[in-house]
């Protein structure tokens, strides 16, 4: 039986329980509504809900495909003469009155190939396998998890389903805000047994109160006192899995200065980033009468400035020669 003359010997809108004059959104509504039920996932070794399944994806994929419904609506109001048969239209003809020629052969889908301008060339079932449709979700992570990885349930609505779904996802360690990433088989079920779409995920990471990131680096701002900057000092820091490590600073250490600490990152992929160190110099708001002139004491026995090489290198350019 070719796929057109079982158009004609099935009823696809009774398959789906809509009416003939169902719109295409009602169409799809229902439609995966049933697929859902249906689907051999939800029953698995059920023979019965797998067959209804296959029944209502053929229903769908011709009443789903604007193009293919009206030929359907056509080969159904057209009757047996669109099959040679003797009807309204004589034998071998069409209810319009139109004439088809079959040249002999019987292929009830070159008599659709005419009627249709070609389009009536099908699969043999009539039932062509479709890709489903990709989602879209948004997740919000902590800065944490990000960085650890997760699982989580998403639950994913259309305004054609009826009723939301839920479906567990593994966010990857290492995920970045903004990032977007693939999970393979969750998005909308296939058609007639194709395979299902995939659900892509946008990921909104929190801040940290603390730590930043630059790729797998972790990086932090480190406040430290003139008196660690000038004389050297090892310094206790924080990393994010709440552990501490030593950082070394020599005498001399300059505010801004960046310091790496290694494999204290983002561990993804196999491999850890760094932990990236910018040190802050706090001068002291209030000091007491002593810290004061221990201070001045300082200043009155140093003869450098930071600023010579400012106004040296403004005399340089003042020398040179003019054209």
């Amino acid at each position: 039986m070719t796929a057109q003359r079982e158009w004609f010997e099935k009823d696809y809108y009774a398959v789906l329980g809509v009416s003939k004059t169902a719109t295409d959104k009602e169409i799809t509504k229902t439609y995966r509504k049933l697929a859902r039920k249906y689907h051999p996932d939800t029953n698995p070794d059920n023979s019965a809900a797998e067959n209804k399944f296959k029944e209502i994806s053929a229903a769908y994929d011709v009443l789903g495909d604007e193009k293919r419904r009206k030929e359907y609506d056509e080969v159904r109001r057209a009757g047996p003469s669109a099959f040679g048969m003797h009807g309204a239209g004589g034998p071998g003809g069409f209810s319009g009155g139109q004439p088809f020629d079959m040249g002999g052969t019987g292929d009830i889908s070159d008599l659709i190939s005419q009627m249709f301008g070609g389009r009536g060339g099908r699969s043999r079932n009539g039932v062509d396998p479709r890709r489903g449709v990709d989602l879209e979700a948004t997740i919000d992570l902590s800065f944490i998890d990000a960085v650890g990885g997760m699982t989580t349930s998403l639950r994913l609505s259309t305004d054609d389903e009826t009723a939301p779904r839920e479906v567990n996802v593994r966010i990857p360690a290492g995920v970045d805000n903004g990032q977007r990433i693939r999970i393979k088989g969750r998005g909308e079920l296939g058609r007639s047994g194709g395979p299902a779409g995939d659900l892509l995920i946008t990921c909104n990471v929190a801040a940290h109160h603390l730590f930043g990131r630059e790729g797998k680096n972790l990086t932090m701002r480190l406040p430290i006192t003139f008196t660690e900057a000038a004389l050297g000092s090892n310094i206790e820091v924080p990393t994010l899995d709440g552990a501490t490590v030593i950082l070394r600073l020599k005498p001399g250490t300059q505010a801004g200065s960046r310091h790496r600490v290694k494999a204290k990152g983002i561990d993804a992929g196999g491999s850890a980033g760094d932990l990236i160190v910018t040190v802050e110099v706090v001068v002291p708001k209030d000091l007491t009468g002593k810290q004061q002139k221990l201070v001045e004491q300082l200043a009155d026995i140093s003869d450098e400035s930071p600023r010579d090489h400012l106004f040296s290198s403004l005399k340089k350019s003042s020398k040179s020669p003019k054209n």
